[in-house]
């Protein structure tokens, strides 16, 4: 129960039952918590990370080192704990990839935060020290970044290589034609916006996934991937050169808003009923065979009597369309979404040379290819094994992240832990110019970054301090200012040589996401959790907190 006292007498300010955590116990709880989180995904981290498995209540598998899957997945209750996922989040959505790095780093950044609070330095002056090292550490990465664009095949594909290489799917082999098949997809869907910058939007690059045959079998459609049938057994299964009409209309007799009975006296007026809603669905299928279309997609339903006429007209008809696969079809065919059969023109319909069913793992898929100049493509996933389609899903979302951010950002940076240790050096020097606890913070960022080479040298079996003592040694020299870990081959090496790199654009992020997050929760120096009304228990998320005063 908490209580204040004021001249003797006690006044209740949380109700019976409630649970706090105040000051240096609570801000001790969450770095011990967001720690806890960081540590769990720690060793799946760079090409030799391992797997995590992960089991829901109903006992579905996933099998990843993939972060922000992990995390997601992961049945967390502590609020320090959501706010690591959310992080992992962000990093998702905004770049793509990075997410364990970014999450490895902030836990990084609240241990040693806790080890200056027990050194007696106010969460103020970390948080300032902590902001000024991401000011400093943004500078030096600019600064040792090198330009890409997005005709520079080679560097592309080995940003590729390298956002794959952690994952678990399959030979070097595979994961260069996954490379070559992101590559391509990136290229297809590219604009040029203003001041000539690239712009590539990732929605309309569609990753599709379906059990059976193996990982070699994953293709590059250039076009829409739909995963229905086409709605009547009378419509032809394929059509070349298709003249592709995307209807938001439902080619069915539409019930009324208000509630309204029809009153039928004799079995001719029936007829005439019936007649009349025929006659309304042939009308709609005439309007649609007048503007040549061979091929609909619509996003709502289809009568059966439109389903009939349709099919003696020769058309496809596709239904129950997505709203985002209708925009991926008209990034795709040109099409333009109509709202009304009355405004369908030819001048709205899209091209396909080929829209065709075909059966793949005992279900019928539609395809829609060899489009011209399409601005949505597909990748069909294809594997063995459930788990490992989805594992290829989620590295080649990571990847074409990656990519995007290479092409948009136009910069790259090396990775293998290079980035990170020079930071570091750089953060330290800075420090040294700079008095009070800030300087304390600062060096407790740069021992953070550190995390990330340690890391590396762990799950390739190298000894982590003798590693990090070897990369400072050789970042002091200006031959050494590349050099990271090589993985496979347990040394330390010039990363740019070997061609180990990654877009500027997720370190940064990850940089950003780490100061601000840990930020956030050392501000936190009062947690409470009540009781809900019923009495019965607290809300989750504060399990173990003990009553305090």
């Amino acid at each position: 129960m908490a209580e204040n006292q004021l001249g003797g007498q006690q006044y209740l300010i949380l109700p019976e039952g409630a649970n706090r955590l105040i000051g240096k116990e609570a801000q001790r709880t969450n770095i011990a918590v967001g720690y806890a989180v960081a540590s769990i995904i720690r060793t799946t981290l760079g090409p030799k990370g391992m797997d995590k498995m992960l089991v829901s209540e109903l006992g579905d598998i996933v099998i990843t080192n993939d972060g922000a899957t992990i995390l997601e997945e992961m049945n967390v209750e502590h609020p320090i704990a959501k706010i690591m996922v959310e992080i992992a989040k962000t990093q998702d959505k905004e770049v793509g990839d990075g997410t364990t790095s970014a999450v490895i780093i902030t836990g990084e950044l609240l241990k040693n935060a806790g080890n200056l609070l027990d050194q007696g330095i106010p969460p103020a002056a970390i948080i300032k020290g902590y902001e000024m090292a991401q000011g400093v550490s943004i500078e030096t990465l600019k600064s040792i970044a090198s330009p890409i664009s997005i005709t520079d095949d080679d560097k592309l594909e080995r940003i590729a290589m390298i956002s794959l290489g952690s994952k678990n799917i399959g030979t070097d082999e595979t994961k260069k034609t996954l490379s070559k098949l992101a590559i391509q997809a990136i290229k297809q869907v590219a604009t040029k916006g203003e001041n000539g910058k690239i712009v590539i939007d990732r929605d309309f690059i569609k990753v599709e996934k379906k059990e059976g045959g193996s990982i070699e079998n994953t293709e590059f459609i250039n076009g829409v991937l739909i995963d229905k049938e086409i709605s009547h057994p009378g419509m032809p299964r394929s059509k070349k050169d298709a003249k592709i009409a995307l209807l938001d209309v439902a080619l069915e007799i539409e019930k009324t808003e208000t509630d309204a009975r029809i009153e039928i006296t004799s079995p001719e007026q029936m007829q005439a009923f019936l007649n009349q809603e025929e006659k309304m669905l042939k009308t709609m299928v005439e309007k649609i065979s007048n503007s040549k279309s061979t091929v609909i997609f619509v996003q709502k339903g289809i009568d059966d009597v439109a389903q009939h006429y349709l099919s003696k007209a020769g058309i496809i008809a596709v239904r129950r369309i997505k709203k985002s696969d209708m925009e991926k079809l008209s990034k795709a065919t040109g099409a333009k979404i109509i709202t009304s059969l009355d405004d369908l023109t030819e001048s709205d319909l899209g091209y396909a040379g080929l829209v065709e069913e075909r059966k793949i793992s005992g279900e019928q898929m539609v395809f829609v290819e060899k489009c011209k100049d399409p601005k949505s493509v597909t990748i069909f996933v294809r594997s063995g094994a459930k788990q490992t389609t989805d594992e290829i899903q989620r590295a080649l979302n990571d990847v074409l992240g990656a990519l995007t951010s290479a092409v948009e950002d136009g910069k790259y940076i090396t990775g293998g832990g290079s980035e990170e240790v020079a930071i570091a050096l750089k953060l330290r020097e800075s420090a040294t110019n700079i008095g009070g606890r800030e300087q304390l913070a600062i060096q407790a960022f740069a021992d953070a970054l550190e995390v990330i080479p340690k890391a590396l040298a762990e799950s390739a079996g190298m000894d982590p301090i003798e590693t990090l003592v070897q990369l400072r040694s050789k970042h002091k020299s200006a031959e050494g200012k590349y050099y990271g870990i090589d993985v496979y081959k347990n040394v330390i090496a010039d990363m740019e040589k070997l061609g180990v790199i990654e877009p500027l654009k997720v370190k940064l992020q990850a940089l950003t996401s780490a100061t601000e997050a840990s930020g956030a929760i050392l501000r936190i120096d009062d947690m409470i959790s009540s009781r809900g009304k019923s009495g019965a228990g607290g809300p989750p998320g504060m399990p173990g907190m003990g009553e305090s005063d």
